[in-house]
């Protein structure tokens, strides 16, 4: 259906773009809002994709039999009513839809104003394919006033609302977190690093510099901090130098770095802190892969981090004490998405610790419930 009426949302979606610098968005802000033919087809496979993944409710995740003959088991339930606030991305209307449709949830939408044209249309898109399909078409509500102050009054309903989830600014999701009176899946800061350690293919830790942090600079999971070993230094960054320059990014970096990127400007504290979610990037250079790992842990948000390496002990360390969602080895941070992950599509990205942490897709919005089958037990 999205194919079907492709012409619909894009009419709708450059509404929005048409609006989109009265809001003060950034280059790379409109560029996450703007609808395409070949992301509308995107949104069309992970549709695809999320219907074809196994049915997660009543999947038994465990099973024992006691000494007494009773058999206790856990079995995934649906998480109940999602409320789900959001920001810009009109694609992520049909993710979320469709993982909590999946899954078994209700699913409450609350986008930007910026994309507000865009999730109407979505909205209605996807009622009429759930009524076609004889489901209940109130199972994806969507809020269809900007009004903040809904928001706040959404957020007290703890006692009808089972989960929030916030998918936006740090400011969004802050303020979620201080006024929700129900559990909230989240992450603050997609401060992502890439090391290159002093034994990385130079050639390869470019081209997963060059993705991490260009392909999409507005997203949670691009890099925004460039971390490399001493020894090397005088060889990959001037390399470096040059594929950022070209990539048009402005690079903040320590004195080290400023030695080997002369046009770089000096970096302090807050810039290690910063997720910038634009063309520039913040760069040090570590003696070793000890104070690697100590600067992300210092500065990082427990996104995603990569060491480029050939060194199998040092990739092993590094995946072992890095304490983040999701940890990589010679690869982009770009990886840490659902998708790519094979969970089909992703509702967000979790930096907690319970529940859920990483991209969250069908099994991490369920819970589970303990059954017990008897035949006449009783307790001693």
């Amino acid at each position: 259906m999205l194919s079907i009426r492709s012409q619909e949302l894009l009419v709708e979606n450059e509404r929005d773009l048409a609006n989109a610098p009265g809001y003060g968005l950034s280059a790379a802000e409109i560029d996450r809002l703007r609808l395409t033919p070949s992301r509308l087809d995107g949104m069309a496979k992970a549709l695809r994709e999320v219907a074809l993944l196994p049915d997660p409710i009543g999947e038994t995740i465990d099973s024992t039999v006691r000494p007494n003959g009773l058999r206790v088991s856990r079995v995934r339930v649906p998480l109940g009513v999602v409320f789900f606030i959001f920001e810009s991305r009109p694609n992520v209307t049909v993710d979320a839809a469709s993982l909590c449709v999946k899954s078994g949830n209700a699913v409450i939408l609350r986008g930007g104003k910026e994309a507000l044209h865009s999730n109407l249309a979505l909205h209605r898109i996807l009622r009429d394919a759930l009524a076609e399909v004889g489901l209940p078409v109130h199972a994806v509500q969507l809020v269809e006033t900007v009004e903040r102050d809904v928001v706040g009054e959404l957020l007290k309903l703890g006692n009808l609302i089972d989960v929030t989830i916030p998918r936006g600014g740090k400011s969004l999701i802050e303020r979620v977190a201080a006024e929700a009176t129900m559990p909230v899946i989240k992450h603050f800061d997609g401060i992502c690093h890439v090391y290159v350690d002093q034994s990385a293919d130079q050639e390869m830790a470019l081209r997963i510099l060059q993705n991490s942090k260009c392909q999409r600079p507005g997203v949670c999971n691009a890099a925004e901090s460039l971390l490399v070993h001493a020894a090397i230094a005088d060889s990959f960054l001037p390399r470096a130098a040059e594929m950022l320059q070209g990539q048009g990014v402005a690079v903040r970096g320590c004195e080290q770095t400023r030695r080997w990127i002369p046009w770089a400007t000096a970096a302090n504290e807050q810039d290690y802190r910063t997720e910038y979610l634009d063309l520039i990037l913040s760069s040090r250079v570590v003696e070793d892969l000890d104070a690697a790992i100590d600067h992300i842990d210092q500065y990082g948000s427990h996104h995603t981090e990569t060491i480029v390496t050939n060194d199998f002990a040092a990739a092993e360390r590094f995946l072992m004490e890095v304490d983040s969602a999701a940890v990589l080895v010679n690869a982009s941070t770009r990886f840490n998405d659902g998708g790519e992950f094979g969970l089909g599509a992703e509702i967000g990205i979790s930096t907690d610790k319970f529940h859920a942490r990483g991209p969250c897709g069908l099994r991490e919005l369920t819970s589970y419930k303990w059954i017990a089958r008897g035949s006449g037990q009783v307790r001693e």
